[in-house]
């Protein structure tokens, strides 16, 4: 596990930019954190602690959650396997439709990985829980099956844990 002062560090890099992307909507801005090497390190670390051993490939979910995933792959010495938005790949083989709070959104995964893969699914927020049920499906569906499921930080708020039905999901920072 990284050092405590080392994700303290990490976790005060994150920008609270205030009525983005409109009025009273609190956005943490993970752009600094990525910046900065020893931050990146700290909390690609804490993300994948909790699961050492316990996966064969990340995936990751667009758009931010590709940047940790990939870092958190290279770092545990296995495969990434993108979740994108409904038309972004050339080849989906599952798509998944989830709600958002203002609307619907579809996200698609191809099957690149073995029937029985363990996957961990990373993302940069949980939120309302939508997007990363979505994504827990998709891996279901392409025969793969979810060994954990990682966050860089969970917005406690907005009740996404509750939705989720995952107790164990791991996040790093909470706000």
């Amino acid at each position: 596990m990284p050092n405590p002062d080392a994700l303290a560090r990490a976790e005060s890099l994150i920008a609270v930019i205030p009525d983005y992307p409109e009025p009273g909507v609190l956005f943490r801005d993970i752009a600094p954190l990525l910046a900065d090497r020893d931050a990146l390190r700290a909390s690609t670390d804490a993300l994948l602690a909790p699961f050492a051993g316990a996966f064969d490939v990340v995936a990751g979910i667009e758009a931010r959650g590709f940047l940790l995933a990939g870092a958190a792959a290279i770092a545990a010495g296995v495969g990434l396997v993108p979740i994108r938005k409904a038309g972004k790949l050339p080849r989906p083989a599952a798509s998944v439709d989830y709600a958002l709070e203002y609307g619907t959104a579809t996200i698609e995964m191809h099957d690149d990985i073995p029937r029985g893969a363990r996957v961990l699914l990373i993302d940069d927020v949980l939120a309302t829980g939508g997007t990363l049920a979505a994504g827990r499906e998709l891996v279901h569906r392409v025969g793969g099956e979810v060994a954990g499921i990682a966050v860089l930080m969970e917005l406690e708020a907005l009740g996404g844990r509750a939705v989720l039905g995952d107790p164990d999901a791991h996040s790093v920072f909470r706000v």
